[in-house]
């Protein structure tokens, strides 16, 4: 696929590099940084009640201390924000993100979340195709996403290795989460079953099925090899033989010992059932992704205690899966004591309206204090994350945005996005705000000055 070019001549893509560089969303954090105070505003630490008059005060990339003003020392000399009127609450988890894989349609220089030529490629890797120049990213710190769950497509039973990341640096090195290896994407129903178009495996649900159950038997036997080769080795047999490598498997035998959380891709009650089915037989962590008729299988879910990142899609295209869609979905869940996070699958939502998917939620039932919990310390556990984002609380990593007015508001706003203590993304600067409002390239389109201007 060839660059799309904007009428300068241009491409996008090098348009949101050279704005990229002029802003702060793309520095690396850096040590040291300046104490800072968010002072005055109601504060939505999502551990605990709201607090109407906060103090939330951070330093060196990390949370010091939040609580109600005047019980909050601010530390001498820290820059200090005032947020009366303002919301201040923890920076959002996107759970099922392709920003970076799927490029923004003005920016597209290929098309890297499907790899076509096989359905089992768990050796694929998100973080060798992500794109950090993507204007989606900028797209998505402006909606007030601060960690992003990035993912091979659906195309595949089983895609590759996802990658959890902050949305910030111009490399993935920079983006990629410490200590994280990210989790493993699956998925079934119909988008694998494309392959028979193409006279390849899998052409219906069995075969996809029975494809996952293949790749986990043989990851199976491939940790038996080298769990009897080690013990053979510390007992100091010399005769023992190291197993090949595979690196295909390594990956799903990291899933079996719950190093990786499946990231199911799955909609139909009956594909519900059939992930299920897997995850009970080989004993791995599982999201649930999507979950559009997951109210059907509802108590099969609690009962399991089987999270779902739910994707809200408010124009169902053309997608016959998602029929059966409902609003009330995941205020049901909620009531069977399910933790429910709200994702944007982006590109099908755009990012910066995570917010809003969420509010629709609400407007299906769900409570506001869910809602809000599946846009920060939910996702975040699900990325096994729980202990450094999601809520604001000391120790944990200064991710937090400032809103105009209450979270589910229509007439609010993201007014500031700020990862590890810096501000990543700031309403009031014009750049920025291009990114919030979905015309990121409008200034290269417009002319230098007015017509008939001097």
């Amino acid at each position: 696929m060839r660059f799309r070019t904007l009428p300068s001549g241009r491409s996008a893509r090098c348009i949101g590099a050279l704005i990229c560089a002029s802003i702060a969303v793309c520095a690396q954090p850096s040590a040291g940084q300046a104490t800072l105070a968010i002072r005055g505003g109601r504060v939505y630490p999502i551990s605990g009640p709201p607090i109407e008059h906060g103090v939330l005060v951070v330093a060196n990339g990390k949370i010091v201390a939040v609580g109600e003003e005047g019980k909050i020392k601010i530390p001498r000399g820290a820059t200090v924000e005032d947020a009366t009127g303002k919301i201040v609450m923890p920076g959002i988890v996107d759970s099922h993100s392709h920003i970076g894989i799927i490029a923004n349609p003005l920016a597209e220089d290929s098309g890297d979340a499907n790899e076509s030529s096989g359905p089992i490629e768990p050796g694929l890797r998100a973080i060798d195709a992500i794109d950090p120049a993507d204007p989606n990213i900028r797209m998505a710190t402006a909606g007030g996403i601060t960690t992003a769950n990035i993912m091979p497509g659906s195309g595949n039973v089983m895609g590759g290795q996802t990658a959890y990341v902050k949305l910030r640096g111009n490399t993935i090195e920079q983006m990629l989460i410490p200590g994280t290896i990210g989790g493993m994407k699956m998925a079934n129903g119909e988008n694998p079953k494309h392959y028979g178009a193409k006279d390849k495996a899998p052409m219906t649900r069995m075969e996809e099925a029975a494809l996952a159950r293949g790749i986990y038997e043989k990851a199976t036997q491939y940790k038996a090899k080298w769990e009897a080769y080690n013990k053979a080795s510390a007992a100091g047999d010399k005769t023992a033989k190291q197993p090949d490598r595979d690196l295909d498997l390594e990956p799903v035998v990291e899933v079996l010992e719950g190093k990786r959380t499946v990231h199911n891709h799955t909609h139909r009650a009956d594909d519900i059932m059939t992930a299920l089915r897997l995850s009970d037989e080989f004993h791995y962590h599982l999201v649930v992704q999507h979950g559009t008729e997951s109210c059907l299988v509802v108590d099969e879910l609690a009962k399991r205690h089987i999270p779902v990142s739910f994707t809200i899609v408010d124009s169902l295209g053309g997608k016959f899966e998602t029929i059966n869609l409902d609003l009330g979905c995941p205020g049901t869940l909620e009531k069977a004591g399910i933790k429910v996070a709200l994702n944007t699958d982006d590109p099908i939502t755009s990012s910066r309206l995570i917010i809003r998917q969420a509010a629709l939620a609400v407007r299906g039932g769900m409570s506001e204090e869910a809602a809000l919990k599946g846009l920060t310390i939910y996702p975040a556990e699900m990325l096994d994350l729980g202990s450094r984002v999601g809520t604001l609380e000391p120790g944990k990593d200064a991710d937090f945005i400032v809103l105009s007015g209450p979270p589910f508001s229509v007439y609010s706003h993201v007014l500031e996005t700020w990862i590890e203590g810096q501000k990543v993304f700031d309403r009031s600067n014009p750049q920025d705000l291009r990114y919030a409002t979905g015309g990121f390239g409008v200034a290269d389109r417009l002319p230098a000055s007015p017509p008939g201007g001097n």
